[in-house]
């Protein structure tokens, strides 16, 4: 069972990430402008890096809203669940991006540490202030939002991972201004690959386990299953599947082994509403038999001795 007030609240979820994904676009395109010509200028590679993270930033943001505009449409053809699973797709694109930025990050600041060149500290802090109130304000925007949207998520941990970067890029200015090596330079960059490369894990690992058809996050199969069999009139359960469609659309299908003379519309109703209340899975496709008689089960030989 798929109700409407799921739909809608589903509807309503991606419409809400949507608007914060469109305002971190735009944060993050004015960053990387600035960030882009400020680390040329500057001579930074901690600049630079952040700028490259920016890059990423805003090509997953535009993956994202193309993604959640597919998931939205409606079921078709052969997609009976229409594209849902685009917005998975997104974030596990995302999150292989981002292994991908913090290793050429990585390379660069190795290259630099046999012979770091001058860079203008004035220049890398100023950069590093703007960029880091601009990453919080994204941050702030994006993580106001529903965060069981995994779509969202992806975007959410660029943005906190950019602001994170921001951080090294004022150290590195202040300890340049203060008279430190700018080796510095190189370390901050291997710093923000590294946060960068700790940030890709839940983007890689939950959509994985999407496509893998794993249970929802949180969610007990052995519970479920346990819960169905405790239920009155129901004597077992079998071909038990739970699984995620996409973020926040978790789906089981289950064959329900009633009582005789049991009235088994009203138990699967029973069940569920009780799926739905103490495990939040809305979708059912639950299959109810009656429990066989003892008499079909009893075989006599007939032949005569």
């Amino acid at each position: 069972m798929h109700g409407p007030g799921h739909s809608h609240a589903l509807d309503a979820r991606r419409a809400d990430s949507r608007r914060r994904m469109w305002w971190a676009l735009g944060i993050n395109v004015c960053l990387l402008l600035a960030e882009a010509i400020g680390g040329v200028i500057t001579g930074s590679l901690a600049v630079l890096a952040d700028a490259g993270h920016l890059v990423s930033d805003a090509g997953s943001i535009v993956l994202a809203l193309i993604a959640a505009r597919l998931a939205a449409l409606p079921a078709a053809g052969r997609r009976t669940f229409g594209y849902q699973r685009s917005e998975v797709l997104a974030a596990l694109v995302n999150g292989v991006l981002l292994v991908v930025v913090s290793i050429a990050i990585a390379v660069a600041a190795i290259g630099r540490f046999s012979d770091p060149p001058e860079i203008d500290g004035w220049g890398v802090l100023a950069l590093g202030l703007f960029g880091l109130a601009g990453n919080l304000a994204a941050t702030v925007v994006l993580a106001r939002g529903r965060r069981e949207d995994i779509n969202l998520e992806g975007v959410l941990r660029h943005s906190a991972a950019d602001a994170l970067g921001s951080v090294g890029v004022v150290v590195a200015g202040a300890f340049v201004l203060l008279g430190g090596s700018p080796v510095v330079d190189p370390i901050v960059g291997l710093l923000i690959a590294g946060l960068i490369l700790a940030s890709s894990w839940r983007l890689i690992k939950e959509p994985v386990d999407v496509l893998m058809e794993a249970a929802p996050a949180g969610v007990d199969v052995d519970g479920v299953g346990g819960e169905i069999c405790g239920e009155e009139g129901v004597r077992s359960v079998h071909d038990l599947h739970v699984w995620t469609v996409t973020s926040g659309f978790g789906a089981i299908a289950a064959h329900v082994v009633v009582a005789q003379g049991a009235d088994r519309d009203l138990v699967r109703r029973r069940l569920e509403l009780t799926l739905r209340e103490r495990f939040g899975i809305e979708h059912t496709t639950l299959q109810m038999e009656e429990e066989a008689s003892q008499e079909l089960l009893h075989v006599e030989n007939a032949r005569p001795v």
